[in-house]
């Protein structure tokens, strides 16, 4: 597919450098990349794949522009919110670049889905913030053939890589097994620097346009670190594990199998019994009305700091074991956060310490806030 005389001229600042040239940017043109994610990574690979000329790009997402996405995922904009993602993204890069052919996917990607939506793309890109679909797109490109160009975010961290399990390790050969559901907070809990997205996204989209054009040195094999608060990245090498469940000498996985159960958080009955435990924000300003219990607030004190529930006593989750003996186990005890997931731990450590008397807030502060309290700030 040659290039058209509006393509020589919009991509002119590439056909003018001998590593690209017009050879480089008919590979970009012919090429197609699937994005897993158009959210914090997702938001800077669509701009700028879509500006430097790649011909398809397929974006998986089922997600709504939030108004707390508005800091980090740029691609979307305040008069998104509450739009699908998705058609966010795909006006977006009809405006940037209408040569561009976009293929939406409006769903999760699933072990049922993934084999038929990868296999269409030259190369995968991983946006995701999940450790069940980080799994599922490794395992689904080493079945396909395809690189995987990785990406994650927390904080002011980031990594990125590129796994290739034709030419070197894959995702698993890093990461065998899952962490335990919980350890890692997600970007809603712990945050994220809204600037990282930006850096790590467009070092995949770097990544992604030197495997299309086959100039320069791919991070196969190579694990980069980057540090925000010291401007620092920091490489380390990666080698090829021989006993890799899918890509070693004795592969054991030969297909897609359940990656929410692999990842250990597959619903269980305990799961459904917390619901004996909760209690929703009308009933506890009842309660607090009536001084029936003592709140505690087991967040950070930072988000202590940017709202909290009047009454409440802060102790965060990091302290519980030290600051144990402040609570008395003959109390009616309420403990929230932000959404509900850490009270609940608290909650379990608490009824593993000998308390019986215990609720978890349904949504956390997050629900107190939409019910009961409106004019407290939601982050």
């Amino acid at each position: 597919m040659p290039l058209t005389k509006d393509e020589v001229l919009r991509y002119s600042r590439h056909l003018i450098m001998p590593k690209v040239g017009v050879e480089g940017q008919e590979k970009l043109k012919e090429a197609s990349v699937l994005l897993i994610g158009t959210g914090g990574l997702g938001a800077p690979l669509c701009l700028y794949l879509s500006a430097a000329g790649v011909g398809r790009l397929g974006l998986v997402d089922f997600d709504v522009v939030d108004f707390t996405n508005l800091q980090r995922q740029v691609i979307h904009g305040t008069k998104d919110v509450g739009r699908p993602k998705l058609q966010s993204a795909t006006d977006r890069i009809a405006d940037i670049n209408p040569e561009v052919q976009v293929d939406g996917y409006e769903t999760r990607l699933t072990s049922e889905n993934a084999m038929d939506i990868l296999r269409n793309y030259d190369i995968v890109i991983d946006g995701t913030d999940n450790f069940p679909t980080r799994y599922l797109v490794n395992d689904a490109c080493v079945l396909l053939g395809k690189p995987n160009v990785y990406g994650s975010i927390f904080r002011f961290e980031g990594q990125a890589s590129v796994f290739d399990a034709t030419r070197g390790p894959c995702y698993r050969c890093l990461y065998n097994e899952p962490p335990p559901p919980g350890l890692v907070p997600s970007c809603a809990e712990g945050g994220v620097l809204g600037i990282l997205p930006g850096i790590i996204g467009l070092i995949q989209a770097t990544e992604a346009i030197k495997l299309i054009i086959g100039k320069g040195t791919p991070l196969i094999g190579r694990f980069l670190r980057f540090d925000a608060l010291e401007m620092k990245f920091q490489e380390l090498k990666l080698r090829k594990d021989p006993n890799c469940p899918i890509c070693g000498e004795n592969p054991t996985i030969k297909e897609l199998i359940d990656y929410n159960e692999f990842c250990g958080i597959q619903p269980t009955p305990e799961v459904e019994e917390d619901t004996a435990v909760e209690i929703t924000p009308e009933d506890l300003k009842d309660r607090l009305d009536r001084g029936e219990v003592l709140l505690v607030d087991v967040r950070e004190p930072h988000e202590w700091d940017i709202c909290h529930i009047e009454g409440a006593r802060l102790i965060p989750l990091s302290e519980f074991t030290q600051r144990l003996h402040e609570l008395d186990s003959a109390s009616n005890i309420v403990l929230y956060c932000h959404k509900g997931q850490r009270s609940l731990r608290a909650l379990r450590f608490l009824e593993k310490a000998g308390f019986r008397k215990l609720w978890n807030l349904k949504g956390g502060i997050n629900e107190w806030a939409l019910s009961v309290n409106p004019d407290l700030p939601r982050y």
